[in-house]
């Protein structure tokens, strides 16, 4: 299995059941359940709790179908919406650092990185092999954000948050103290590299939050 093939690649013949191959399968579903568990300090749209990571990442794969029309040429956004399902699992392990908060300076941090990638290793590998390497490498690919599928998907990573934060009147923004200067820094330059009328169109309505700064 590569990993820009269709999911139908990998189905067996429905009279075939290989005990330990659904073994390793569901080991990884269960296992993936936790990211329910993970708690942003993004809250939902409406402020009324802190959004999970696996809320976030189902939130992300929709913005991708519905906001594929701000991609770039040669963007593929079955394969963006694959990367952004699988993205955030290392949250199970590491758990989530928010970019605004006191620790954010840890995030994307070298001791961080080794973190996520040890859970990777542990998370993907408990997949059959001929599926837990490409979807290693789709989140590989998406961390280092170098092809156009990994830059138009950390854009839209960035993205959802900042409208969480307009809609509940400020969110994360408020708690942290943001200023203008640390969105575009943190935030803006993410979005404006991958879908840059994104990023205009939401600044234009996120800018009344830093008047006052």
């Amino acid at each position: 299995m590569t990993d820009g093939a269709p999911l139908e690649s990998t189905r067996l013949d429905s009279t075939h059941l290989d005990s330990a191959r659904l073994d390793a399968q569901f080991a990884f579903l269960n296992e993936a359940d936790k990211l329910k568990q993970v708690l942003r300090a993004t809250t939902l749209t409406d402020g009324s709790r802190r959004e999970n990571s696996g809320e976030h990442s189902w939130h992300l794969a929709l913005y991708a179908m519905v906001l594929a029309d701000q991609a770039g040429p040669g963007v593929n956004i079955d394969r963006v919406i694959r990367m952004l399902l699988l993205h955030d699992l290392v949250e199970i392990d590491v758990g989530d650092v928010p970019i605004h908060s006191a620790n954010g300076q840890a995030h994307g941090s070298a001791e961080i990185q080794a973190a996520e990638a040890r859970a990777a290793e542990r998370l993907f590998g408990l997949l059959p092999d001929d599926i837990g390497p490409a979807f290693r490498a789709l989140w590989e690919e998406f961390e280092a954000a170098e092809s156009p599928d990994a830059v138009f998907a950390k854009s839209l990573d960035r993205v959802q948050p900042l409208m969480h934060n307009i809609e509940s009147g400020g969110g994360s923004w408020t708690e942290y103290n943001v200023t203008a200067e640390q969105l575009h820094q943190r935030v803006g330059t993410k979005v404006a590299r991958g879908a840059p009328a994104l990023w205009d169109w939401i600044w234009a309505r996120a800018e009344r939050f830093f008047r006052h700064a």
